[in-house]
């Protein structure tokens, strides 16, 4: 079997840039999650999609924000969108899904989590983790565990991370924390590029790993120089930057593989869908508990 493991946030915002506005009943814009079912009802319609779970921030603020001040939180988000929130979780429930709504963890810890459990059992061909997160391309394994940017139909396997970021996924939190990450809110180390990152983390794996005799950088020796002075002297922001990149394999999730086999939409979906004012959705649901 293939599980598809799907970061419902960023299709959430994603669906709120991309899909028309709307007005439930109540006058609530809803247009946003309406879209959201639409994808993930194609996507559950689609062959060989059995097993299939999303991951929310219920609240956008996680542990991480009492790390770093910096870090990303709902302060600037479009109000539009945040209220859709609970909003989508229902929505998604409805339509037999599971999910899993985060408030300490983040929705990329929750995929964390179930592709660390779920990628043991011998009856998993494949996880598919369905988002663009930069984050969770440290989740890739192989071919067993990729990534899949289902907006523009790009698939990548370990060696599509390591072509595209020049280094191997276990390095990925490291490459994050010295180049920074703008979407997650950390600045990274001064002078560290993508191209001088990959370069050095292609040898060295690590941060800890890194000489601070700059002759031993695969750079030359003025620009290596620079940047081994930038990471000893910001040394332990790069370590607290890896911290808030590295994902948690711990989430006390709840269910097992077997629960994540989609068994179709709840009949409660029909009367939602009448609340956000899209009677044709249950029209295209194949499957019904």
């Amino acid at each position: 079997m293939k599980v598809h493991l799907i970061d419902g946030t960023y299709e959430l915002f994603r669906a709120h840039f991309g899909a028309p506005p709307k007005k439930s009943t109540s006058g609530l814009e809803v247009g946003a999650t309406l879209g959201l079912m639409r994808s993930l009802l194609m996507l559950l319609q689609s062959p060989g999609v059995t097993h299939v779970a999303v991951a929310f921030d219920h609240v956008i603020e996680s542990f991480r924000n009492k790390l770093y001040a910096g870090y990303k939180s709902s302060e600037g988000v479009d109000p539009i969108i945040l209220d859709q929130f609970e909003l989508a979780e229902k929505a998604v429930s409805a339509l037999g899904v599971v999910v899993w709504p985060m408030v300490k963890f983040e929705a990329d810890d929750a995929i964390a989590t179930a592709t660390a459990r779920f990628k043991k059992d011998k009856s998993v061909e494949q996880i598919i983790i369905c988002s663009v997160d930069k984050d969770l391309t440290q989740m890739v394994d192989g071919k067993k565990v990729i990534c899949w940017d289902r907006r523009r139909e790009i698939f990548l396997d370990e060696k599509g991370v390591v072509e595209k970021f020049g280094v191997k996924p276990e390095s990925i939190p490291d490459y994050l924390a010295l180049v920074g990450d703008s979407a997650d809110g950390y600045p990274g180390i001064k002078g560290w590029g993508a191209a001088s990152t990959s370069s050095v983390l292609a040898k060295f794996k690590h941060i800890e790993s890194i000489p601070k005799d700059p002759k031993k950088l695969p750079l030359g020796l003025g620009r290596a120089t620079t940047l081994v002075e930038n990471l000893q002297q910001n040394y332990k922001d790069a370590l607290l930057f890896r911290e808030l990149s590295t994902l948690r394999e711990d989430v006390p999730l709840k269910g097992n593989l077997k629960d994540l086999e989609w068994k179709g939409a709840f009949p409660r979906l029909k009367k939602l869908c009448q609340e956000l004012r899209d009677e044709r959705i249950p029209e295209r649901v194949a499957r019904w508990r």
